[in-house]
């Protein structure tokens, strides 16, 4: 059995010590893959994140064409628009609350392609509307397709990739999503509503065609005892030419391992702001992308937070010190509703000082997609044990949505209570614990595997103990 990696020095972003260097055939067998097939399973699997980032701004175009329909039994009232965008995050705490079940009873792969049902249901319910309940239920299915997804693609690509480029692969779910985004803001300058659904189909079933090609986790497989099929979809995803068996033998160890710890205690118009959020966060991706196996996720969940608490304390201090408050736009979602009972007029860019709740936005969008967005649901299935992985991982969207729910639900009320203010001061509160949390109790894991990470939590020693 490998001894943990624990260690008694370095600096405070890395939890685990410096290994000595690898022997050539050890660099082969953790390196860069030397087989190309692990990037197409991952892009075969992402294609539903993309298919998520394109259902998540589906109502963004939808609902202006909608609250103009000369349709009376389509068009939209401002209750009912904010029903039709709100209900997606319902519908993904379901599909996370199911991923708990699906990831380890039908396995990653099976329950990646199972979310194609609802996703592709939605879109024909969507499509093929006559009235509002067709649209909040296809609606709803689609949501619970991105949520059961959010929890089962981030552990597929952990699982499948190897150490050297596990932090590049996991941040492509979050990368593929923005290009969902940005595809549906482009199409929607080209398609009427209705097309946009069935524009929506395409992903889905590309991606089921490429999946049913591709192997399951060879993890999952060796946790149901079907130890051939694992070394099968290990060589596949290796190559044949790679030593495979050093790799598979600690897997293998890790699965075997798992009973003995179980009694254990271990100011725009909002097609220009649509655009600019989708390249910002484009941008921001492709940053943590490139930099997360080169600087480390702790380092970037650092940059990440402390970017995020400068924007919100930034917006909260402006509008607490401003002469008014800003205009709502889309990228806060707010509706045209008074702020606080009063009806106030718009104020005339009178000079460059406008421009920072602009700024801070874009920066706050550049901290989240840089770092919390993508490291979190990486770091989900790198630190989670294989035996409650399936189930942790549904937990984790179901309680993401759930809260994503009730902030949305929340968000004008307070606002209308308190001012706007009171929400960025408490999203930069929020920062604030998010930089002690992440100094405190989160991992370094660049360039471990995840029989390695597994190993270091057994121990009982927490991150800040070096």
């Amino acid at each position: 059995m490998q001894e943990p990696l624990l260690g008694a020095e370095g600096p405070d972003y890395d939890t685990f010590p410096e290994k000595s260097s690898p022997s050539p055939g050890e660099r082969t067998r953790v390196g860069a893959p030397q087989n190309k097939r692990v990037f197409l399973a991952t892009f075969a699997a992402v294609l539903g994140n993309f298919s998520f980032g394109y259902a998540l701004v589906y109502t963004s175009p939808v609902i202006p064409a909608l609250e103009l329909s000369l349709d009376p039994d389509l068009r939209l009232t401002k209750t009912q628009a904010s029903w039709f965008g709100s209900v997606f995050t319902l519908g993904a705490a379901a599909g996370g609350l199911s991923a708990m079940v699906l990831n380890d009873l039908l396995g990653r792969k099976l329950s990646i392609m199972f979310s194609a049902v609802p996703s592709a249901a939605g879109y024909a319910l969507m499509a093929g509307a006559h009235g509002f309940w067709m649209l909040l239920l296809g609606r709803t299915m689609t949501g619970f397709a991105g949520g059961l997804t959010a929890a089962c693609i981030p552990v597929y690509v952990s699982e499948i990739a190897p150490p050297g480029v596990r932090g590049a692969l996991g941040a492509t779910p979050q990368l593929m999503a923005v290009f969902g985004s940005l595809s549906l803001y482009a199409l929607g300058l080209l398609l009427p509503w209705r097309w946009l659904a069935v524009a929506g189909e395409g992903p889905v079933l590309v991606m089921t065609l490429l999946l049913s090609f591709m192997p399951n986790s060879p993890r999952f497989l060796l946790s149901r005892g079907r130890d051939a099929e694992a070394l099968r979809a290990l060589a596949w995803l290796r190559g044949a030419d790679t030593d495979t068996r050093w790799e598979f033998s600690q897997i293998q160890d890790n699965v075997q391992r798992q009973p003995i710890f179980e009694g254990t205690a271990v100011l725009l118009p909002p097609k220009d702001d649509a655009a600019i959020v989708g390249a910002v966060r484009l941008f921001s991706v492709l940053i943590a992308a490139l930099t997360m196996d080169l600087a480390g996720r702790k380092v970037l969940l650092f940059v990440s937070a402390t970017i995020m608490f400068a924007a919100n304390l930034t917006l909260g201090l402006y509008v607490h010190l401003g002469p008014k408050p800003p205009t709502p736009n889309s990228t806060v979602e707010l509706e045209s509703a008074p702020l606080g009972g009063t009806e106030q007029p718009l104020a005339a860019p009178t000079s460059y000082l406008t421009l920072v709740p602009l700024v801070a936005t874009m920066l706050f969008i550049m901290g989240y997609a840089m770092g919390w967005g993508p490291i979190t649901w990486l770091l989900m299935s790198e630190i989670l044990p294989l035996q409650a992985r399936g189930v942790a991982s549904g937990l984790c969207v179901l309680v993401s949505w759930l809260t994503a729910f009730a902030l949305t639900k929340s968000f004008l009320l307070v606002v209308n209570a308190f001012g706007l203010q009171v929400p960025f001061f408490f999203f930069a509160a929020i920062c604030l614990v998010n930089l002690l949390f992440t100094g405190c109790c989160v991992p370094e894991t660049k360039g471990r595997s995840l029989e390695q990470i597994e190993s270091f939590f057994r121990s009982g020693r927490r991150s800040f103990l070096h």
